[in-house]
């Protein structure tokens, strides 16, 4: 999609939380307990139990995705709702109640057997509460603003998100273990695999487009408790140097220190006006307050990023979760870093207690944990739905597509894939999937049967996948049978 699609502001918000200048061990401790409840009240299960929507089988499952919405687009698509379909909600009538009923139709959200109907019934709800969620949209049931956007994207888009998808994948390297970290950058969600199966699921904050999370595969080989952050000086220049120079407190305000070299300075001595941001550092004090919240996840990597907690938890609420300047946020990071412990003398308790102590400490995991950072738009889920999210950073969209006034609005990507191999890459076998106590949890469990979308026979069409460079690969479609699901 093109950043039309997103109509909100990337503010940049890890520095603008004042906060007292000082904190005692127990002020500290109720506030640890009150945020790490916040971010239980509105973040997704932590617990999924079901295979990853990142894996060995990810290539395969999103060409059977291409096949079926090939197929789609055989039968003719889907007609955009009117703008005066939005708002639509159960118990709605006519021209336009069908409309929507006829484009859940035609993606199999809704059960084609059903009879024809002008009602917003609770058949057509289900639908569309499994359309969101296939979308990465809030389950409302409704037609809000951006459940209208994604209802309305033509067919021709979502093949050519689905072909830059398996591209990519087709393009991946990754190691998988019998435990991985993946985080699906469009989605803005992270999981934690162990043998072959989700243990977490996390909803996480990702790079904005002018500062853009990059792919990658690294390994976690730390854990910080209570860091310390260095402000890049990219942000530094950007963010932090035009509110010095309205406010020469706001350092203190933030528990920001000031270098030039290794000496600390007093930021009310330096005229701003005429300052260069690039004989500074701005380095903050461990604490709540602090941008990279109690932990940070330490894996080494070219681009210098790496997975953190944040001081700003509400921004884990919103549908649209592009606000960081590169660095990955997930909500529930102490959960996910007690994850990655296991194995090791520091549980979920022990890493509390060290953050009640107020003393910062790095520990280290029993053995490095692979990470992949990846960027998919649309894949095949291993449920059978077919899962779209925005292509915020523009990567699936043809560069003489992209229109843009101010050329800085397009971010340089990042590790960008190149050639394209015709086979997807020889993955290690995963490990048989060990039972997990939690309940099993699906955010696209159908509520309404569908009828199987059967798909014909097609070696004798190819599939003509594009790279981002440009380079034209055939890849032979499996022939298959398709269900999606009609919840």
């Amino acid at each position: 999609m093109t950043s039309s699609w997103l109509s909100y502001s990337f503010q940049d918000r890890e520095t603008s939380s004042p906060c007292p200048s000082s904190w005692s061990g127990a002020t500290l401790r109720r506030l640890s307990a009150l945020t790490s409840a916040l971010v239980v009240a509105f973040t997704i299960p932590a617990f999924a139990n079901e295979e990853p929507n990142y894996s060995p089988r990810t290539y395969e499952l999103t060409l059977r995705a291409i096949s079926a919405y090939e197929e789609i687009a055989d039968s003719g698509g889907w007609q955009a709702l009117p703008p005066a379909a939005a708002g639509l909600r159960i118990g709605a009538k006519g021209k336009f109640a069908k409309a929507l009923r006829d484009r859940l139709t035609a993606t199999r959200d809704l059960d084609p057997s059903l009879p024809p109907s002008s009602e917003f019934d609770q058949a057509t709800q289900d639908a569309l509460k499994h359309f969101q969620a296939r979308h990465g949209l809030s389950e409302t049931g409704s037609v809000g603003r951006l459940t209208m956007l994604a209802l309305n994207v033509p067919v021709e888009q979502r093949l050519r998100e689905l072909d830059a998808s398996a591209n990519r994948l087709a393009a991946l390297k990754f190691k998988f273990g019998e435990r991985y970290i993946v985080s699906n950058i469009p989605a803005a969600a992270l999981e934690a695999v162990d043998n072959g199966v989700v243990a977490r699921t996390y909803t996480t904050v990702v790079g904005r487009p002018d500062r853009a999370s990059p792919t990658l595969q690294t390994r976690v080989i730390a854990v910080n408790i209570l860091p310390y952050w260095n402000a890049p000086q990219s942000i530094f220049k950007a963010d932090i140097m035009p509110k010095l120079q309205k406010d020469p407190g706001y350092l203190k305000a933030n528990h920001l220190r000031l270098y030039r070299g290794r000496q600390e300075i007093d930021p009310t001595t330096v005229d701003w006006s005429k300052a260069r941001a690039s004989d500074f550092l701005a380095k903050q004090d461990p604490g709540v307050w602090n941008s990279l919240g109690f932990l940070r996840i330490d894996m080494p990597n070219s681009d210098a990023v790496y997975m953190h907690d944040t001081s700003h938890r509400e921004l884990f609420r919103n549908d649209v979760r592009f606000q960081s300047s590169g660095c990955i946020r997930v909500a529930g990071a102490q959960d996910l870093a007690a994850w990655i412990m296991e194995g090791s003398d520091w549980s979920g308790q022990a890493i509390q207690d060290q953050i009640d102590s107020g003393e910062p400490k790095t520990i280290k995991p029993a053995k490095p944990i692979p990470v992949a950072w990846v960027y998919l738009t649309g894949w095949g889920g291993p449920d059978g739905s077919v899962q779209f999210r925005p292509d915020v950073y523009n990567f699936d969209t043809p560069a003489d597509q992209l229109v843009a006034k101010d050329a800085n609005a397009q971010p340089t990507p990042v590790d960008r894939t190149g050639s394209v191999p015709v086979a997807p890459p020889k993955a290690t076998k995963p490990a048989t999937p060990k039972p997990i106590a939690a309940k099993p949890i699906s955010a696209s469990k159908p509520a309404v049967p569908a009828k199987p979308l059967v798909v014909k026979p097609v070696s004798a069409k190819p599939v003509t996948v594009k790279s981002p460079a440009t380079k034209t690969v055939t890849v032979k479609t499996i022939p298959v049978s398709v269900s999606l699901p009609a919840n």
